[in-house]
């Protein structure tokens, strides 16, 4: 065999050395009993045609591959912003690896939930004692000064009672009376992960703001913030900090994850980073208004802050220049304070950069897929580089964001050609993309096999980035956030550009050192 002790070769060339070759064939021959390659071919060149594309669009009772995850994903990424804070997940072992892996492939740090470790009996009998026993373990052992508890299928579809089940939990003293348990019910078989994320901070503000020793509101000048489930929190989040500071706004982002998914080697391990605290949580039902960044992560909470006769306003992942100059006006109205003069500046250079480059991204086709919030975001800024978005799909997409995504396409000259598509998946997409090809797509790391597929380079710009590094610690909102999106839209183009005109002697007339 070519691998030994000493030479160690990856897999990238290990499986590619003859013995393993022959086994791959071998097994192939005697286990796999396949069709004829010839038939695999005819059905898979069927696939790309537009008879099997209203075939597929006709399904009705399958998902493939959706642009979503589930509730409890989006409710453990909540709790996890607020100081001190641990997800408990009353569930089984393997719901809770899941979401921890999920989080930890991308942003590249270990990811603290732990489990009420349900198995058959709790499935039948219910999960209280495994409540009160993974209380009593989660406060003793990992001392935290919040536990968020959430539920799977399993505690969905037997009926357990969060609320009973915590105070039972208490009257047993598996915590203390007076210990900060917020929860929320997030059934993972219906929604997705950006409801998860909604019904936790609606869970863990309700539990505060409407407490029996909960102090009356009295307004204030300050603002808070909910960033919703957002895979370049680390970025963003520290990039609203910077604007608020610019304008001098006292502001609280809710749920804030910049410090606990980027904590840094310095010699002290980390169960716990940063995050909002308790006392700002609470003092956070003074506000004179809360600002969510993306509506579609934020319905009940905002409603439920409504109700307190705070100000709410929303937005849809405002990147690039007009949705983020949206968010400044609305601080400005907010709070009455002028803009800051750096930004004004930064918007300045967003717009000569767009201007610098201009040529090489205008009249480009597009596919985006994503959040619904995300989708919208992008679609906007594409539309502001005069590019084209041809395909928005989002498997969590409503009627509502259909009209928002088509009102926004028939309001540029470059949405002529584009569509919305709410509620379908990367399958539904495959047939697009073979039936109206574009030029590129933006979305996450489950592209990578339409780009295999179809041919058709992507551009990896939303949660899940599971196989490249540290996107997140970079942000895409305001005018900074829009030059990184720039840039690496960008980029690709123009190394696709190389790609395509490196053949010496036959295309090599236009691979030009300055483009």
């Amino acid at each position: 065999m070519p691998q030994n002790a000493e030479k160690i070769i990856d897999h990238l060339e290990l499986f590619r050395q003859p013995e393993y070759k022959d086994i791959f064939a071998r097994k192939q021959a005697e286990f796999e009993y396949g069709h004829p390659k010839e038939e695999v071919t005819r059905v898979a060149e069927w696939t790309k045609s537009e008879e099997y594309k209203a075939k597929n669009f006709s399904r009705e009772a399958l998902t493939i591959n959706p642009t979503k995850a589930c509730q409890p994903l989006g409710a453990v990424f909540a709790a996890q912003g607020f100081e001190g804070t641990l997800p408990f997940v009353h569930g089984s072992q393997g719901c809770v690896a899941y979401y921890r892996s999920h989080l930890t492939r991308h942003f590249k740090e270990p990811n603290s939930a732990v489990s009420s470790s349900m198995t058959e009996d709790a499935a039948v009998f219910g999960g209280l004692n495994n409540m009160i026993d993974g209380l009593a373990n989660t406060y003793s052992l990992y001392q935290p000064k919040m536990i968020a508890v959430l539920t799977t299928c399993m505690a969905e579809v037997i009926g357990d009672d969060l609320q009973g089940f915590i105070v039972n939990a208490k009257n047993k003293d598996s915590i203390p009376q007076d210990f900060p348990a917020p929860h929320a019910h997030t059934p993972a078989f219906v929604g997705s992960h950006v409801t998860g994320y909604d019904n936790m901070m609606k869970g863990i503000l309700n539990y505060f703001w409407d407490a029996p020793d909960a102090a009356p509101r009295v307004e204030n000048d300050s603002l808070n913030v909910i960033g919703g489930f957002d895979g370049y929190a680390v970025g963003n989040n520290r990039e609203l900090k910077r604007i608020f500071g610019l304008f001098g706004i006292d502001a609280t982002i809710l749920s804030d994850v910049s410090d606990v998914f980027d904590t840094p080697t310095d010699g002290t391990f980390r169960l716990y980073d940063g995050g909002t605290t308790i006392d700002q949580t609470k003092a956070a039902k003074n506000a004179k208004a809360t600002i969510s960044m993306q509506e579609y992560c934020t319905p009940q909470t905002l409603s439920y802050i409504k109700d307190k006769d705070q100000t709410v306003a929303k937005f849809n992942y405002p990147m690039g220049v007009a949705a983020t100059d949206e968010v400044l006006m609305k601080l400005v109205e907010l709070t009455g304070k002028p803009v800051p003069a750096e930004l004004t500046l930064e918007r300045g250079r967003l717009v000569d950069a767009i201007a610098d480059s201009h040529t090489h991204i205008h009249g480009k086709r597009f596919a985006v897929y994503g959040d619904p919030d995300f989708c919208l975001g992008m679609t906007k800024f594409l539309l502001e580089l005069g590019a084209e978005p041809v395909h928005v799909l989002s498997t969590s997409g409503s009627k509502k964001w259909d009209k928002q995504v088509q009102k926004l396409l028939d309001g540029s000259p470059f949405g002529k050609s584009g569509a919305a598509y709410g509620g379908k998946d990367l399958w539904h997409l495959r047939s697009l993309l073979f039936t109206d090809p574009v030029d590129y797509i933006i979305g996450n790391s489950y592209g990578k096999y339409l780009e295999r597929d179809t041919k058709i380079p992507l551009i990896r710009l939303t949660y899940p980035i599971f196989d490249r590094h540290h996107h997140h610690r970079y942000p895409t909102w305001g005018y900074q956030g829009g030059l990184n999106v720039l840039v690496r839209i960008l980029d690709k183009i123009l190394d696709d550009m190389d790609r395509h005109t490196n053949i010496a002697g036959e295309t090599d007339y236009s691979f030009d050192l300055i483009r």
